[in-house]
């Protein structure tokens, strides 16, 4: 007997994770289905966590450009088994391609597609989640194409907000290398001329001489250094603590923490809206979107939320309770469940966070490259003048008295 993990849901789409014995994966599949459940996936508990190469995430452009041929071949009345083969063999990224013969194996053996998407663990939950609404309501067509569409806003809304980080961090990048440039090149070469003349240098210059000093000397350690710290940052931050420490720092940020909220905020709208029309019920819909978001606090916030949904209260007062999503989204999601339209709803409170979120960070940035800018240029004022205070001070007047 092995022992396997099963992730299913129940009646009510409550998913959850159990672990079992059994002979084969598919006498365990068998058993649970028979009594009513949803089995998303059945793995053995030794290979969880394992390093197949399938776990790895495929890049969201090439995700989007598959699903839109994908759904393309649907319409014109290609057989999904047979729209996967050819997507398959076309497919350039040789580690999607391996991902989508291994659905397209499972699927010939009777497995659901949906089942067999979540069963390679790089796709995205709400993926998976809203294939496993078509197939139940039969309309995978439907629903398919709202993920398209989702996918292609979410994808464009992330593009334009990296675009507008670029000019800042390439700042940023140019000031740390000039900076570098200045201390470890520029200072050593004024510092032996003023071993030379042999003069009394001012405070302000010995300062920053023995700086470039321990930087010609050191340097390379502190390099070592930080390349170390920032590696084991990276680790830390992807545990469970640290993800939820900088989430919390990054909320608590002035003027940027309100953005991520928001942006955040936006992400849970829109995700939950497109699995809702999909006709997803509210608890498992709630618990994928929960999933789909990048901030701790707020997917916690969701998931404190879905056990006072089940116990009957509405939504909008579910989320306020958590007090973390901003007073504005509550009252619109009030106003969705009252008039009926909830799905519809969350997707204009989307749509407004979304822009209020460029509008921000647009004014943001438009504030950060000039302090950027002023910053930059006064430290190198500061350089020059410990640089070549000496030499300005040099006079007749001085040397002979």
């Amino acid at each position: 007997m092995t022992e396997f993990v099963v992730r299913l849901a129940d009646e009510r789409g409550k998913v959850q994770e159990q672990t079992h014995a059994a002979a084969t994966a598919d006498e365990l599949r068998a058993r649970f289905t028979q009594v009513g459940y949803h089995v998303y996936s059945v793995k053995p508990k030794g290979l969880l966590g394992g390093s197949d190469s399938r776990k790895k995430k495929v890049k969201l452009d090439t995700f989007l450009i598959f699903n839109q041929q994908f759904l393309t071949l649907i319409k014109a009345g290609l057989p999904i088994l047979g729209s996967l083969d050819l997507l398959a063999r076309r497919q350039k990224v040789l580690n999607f391609r391996a991902q989508l013969e291994d659905v397209a194996q499972r699927v010939k053996t009777g497995e659901s597609i949906s089942t067999a998407f979540e069963a390679q663990g790089g796709f995205p939950v709400v993926y998976t989640t809203t294939l496993l609404a078509g197939e139940r309501s039969g309309n995978l067509e439907e629903v398919l194409q709202r993920f398209v569409d989702f996918q292609r806003v979410s994808l464009t809304f992330r593009k334009k907000l990296l675009a507008s980080l670029i000019y800042p961090t390439l700042l940023i990048v140019m000031v740390i290398a000039l900076l570098i440039f200045l201390i470890s090149f520029v200072v050593p070469q004024f510092a032996g001329l003023y071993e030379q003349l042999g003069t009394q240098l001012p405070s302000m210059t010995v300062g920053l001489l023995a700086i470039g000093r321990d930087a010609q000397t050191y340097g390379l350690y502190v390099l070592a250094l930080v390349a170390l710290l920032i590696f084991l940052f990276v680790r830390w931050a992807k545990t469970e603590a640290g993800a939820t420490m900088i989430d919390r720092v990054r909320i608590a940020t002035p003027v940027l923490g309100n953005v991520w909220l928001k942006y955040q905020v936006g992400l849970f709208s829109r995700t939950l809206s497109t699995l809702l029309t999909g006709g997803l019920p509210l608890v498992p819909s709630l618990e994928t979107a929960a999933k789909a978001i990048d901030s701790k606090q707020i997917g916690l916030a969701v998931y404190r939320s879905v056990e006072t949904v089940r116990e009957g209260k509405g939504l909008s007062a579910s989320l306020a309770a958590t007090k973390v999503f901003p007073e504005l989204a509550i009252e619109m999601i009030e106003v969705g469940e009252s008039t009926g339209a909830l799905p519809q709803m969350l997707n204009s409170v989307a749509e407004f966070f979304e822009e209020d979120v460029q509008t921000n960070l647009t004014a943001a940035m438009s504030l950060i490259e000039p302090l950027i800018l002023v910053g930059m240029g006064v430290v190198v004022v500061l350089i020059l003048i410990a640089l070549y205070l000496p030499i300005i001070s040099l006079n007749p007047t001085g040397a002979g008295g």
